[in-house]
Order: C-alpha cells, then sequence, then structure tokens
C-alpha cells in the first residue's frame, strides 16, 4: 500500500499507531484485537479496523492484528527504516531539550549536529554534541546530504534560517519558532508545531 492510497485523516494517525504497537512490542506483546487497542488508544474499534484494513491482511478474525507485521508496515510507510539525518538549529532549553530526549534515534532519524549564533553556547557540549556556528551550517548540511532541520529559534530569525538550510539541500522542517513557515522551494515539508494550540485545545476541552 502506497502513502498516495491511505487518506489524509489514516495518515495523521500512523504515527500514533507506531507509537502504541511499539511499546506493545517492547513488552512482549505479538498480537492485539481491535478491541484491546481500543482500549489503549482510546478510539472505536470500528476506526481501528477501517484503518489498519488499509495496510493489508494483518487482522485475522479469532486472532487479531499481528503486531509486529503492522508495526513494521506503519514503520515503512513513515520512512523510519529510510535512515533520515538531521540538525538542530537553536539551543537554547527546547533544543537542548530535543537534543537529550532521544526522541530522534526512537523513531530511526539520526541527529548529526547542533548549531547556534550564541558566542557563549557555540563550542559547548549537549547531549554528546559540541554545538557549532550556525554560518557553518549550511556547508555541513551539503556535505553530510541532512534530511531534516529542527528549528527551534525564535520567529524572527526562523525563516532566513530556513531558507538557508533549503539552499543547502534540506527537505524537511521541524519548526517550533511559533511562527506559520512556508518555504517556496520544491519537494520541501513543513511541519509547523505550537505548543500554544495545543494547550488551548486543553481549555478548550476543560472549558467544555
Amino acid at each position: 500500500m502506497t502513502q498516495k492510497q491511505i487518506s489524509p485523516a489514516v495518515k495523521n494517525r500512523l504515527p500514533r499507531y507506531y507509537r502504541y504497537l511499539s511499546e506493545l512490542l517492547k513488552n512482549e506483546r505479538y498480537k492485539i484485537s481491535s478491541g484491546e487497542l481500543s482500549k489503549l488508544m482510546a478510539v472505536t474499534a470500528s476506526q481501528i479496523r477501517q484503518d489498519l484494513n488499509c495496510f493489508g491482511g494483518f487482522g485475522q478474525q479469532g486472532y487479531g492484528y499481528n503486531i509486529e507485521q503492522l508495526h513494521e508496515e506503519i514503520g515503512r510507510i513513515l520512512g523510519v527504516k529510510r535512515g533520515f539525518s538531521a540538525v538542530i538549529a537553536g539551543t537554547g532549553s527546547l533544543g537542548a531539550t530535543l537534543a537529550k530526549s532521544g526522541i530522534f534515534s526512537k523513531r530511526g532519524i539520526c541527529l548529526l549536529a547542533l548549531f547556534d549564533n550564541d558566542p557563549e553556547v557555540i563550542g559547548k557540549k549537549i547531549a554528546g554534541f559540541t554545538v557549532a556556528d550556525i554560518r557553518y551550517a549550511a556547508a555541513y548540511c551539503r556535505e553530510h546530504k541532512i534530511d531534516i532541520a529542527a528549528l527551534t529559534l525564535p520567529k524572527e530569525e526562523a525563516k532566513p534560517v530556513a531558507d538557508m538550510f533549503a539552499a543547502a539541500g534540506v527537505r524537511g522542517f521541524w519548526n517550533f519558532s511559533n511562527m506559520e513557515l512556508k518555504i517556496d522551494s520544491p519537494g520541501v515539508k513543513v511541519e509547523n508545531i505550537h505548543m500554544g494550540d495545543s494547550l488551548m485545545m486543553l481549555c478548550l476541552q476543560l472549558n467544555n
């Protein structure tokens, strides 16, 4: 099953399925029913069956889903084993936290470098990386064929830095800079993360 055949709504749920299936495998579970998965994920069993039917014959009546095979297929679609490489631009509290968290390696992404423009930060060690001057980021990205740049920068710096990365061949941007980043380069994808929006959604649920 190719990505083009999967609806956008199902695509948006894929990372969540992958996360839950990863935890199940970690706990040495190898099969699960849609009802059991429904209780874990707070998604209806009917929706789960519809979603997972997109990936072929993983579900069998009386048996459930083969977790290992399903995890492998969803991981393939998500590009987990493509070996994507990443850098972080901006090593304040959020950038440093991302570097230390292991979030990249857990999803098959190789974090290779950290960059900043603050002289007091450049040269310091964070999560085993020596923070490099962002002036050298473009050359580094060209040399190492970097796929993803995580931007944990002030919003006024995000666009020029992103344009620099895009010109150096970076195709994916994970943007935490609190602005709606758009890059007009062919093949470039941007995931804008607005943590304030998520917080307000929580407030909305509490309010209702």
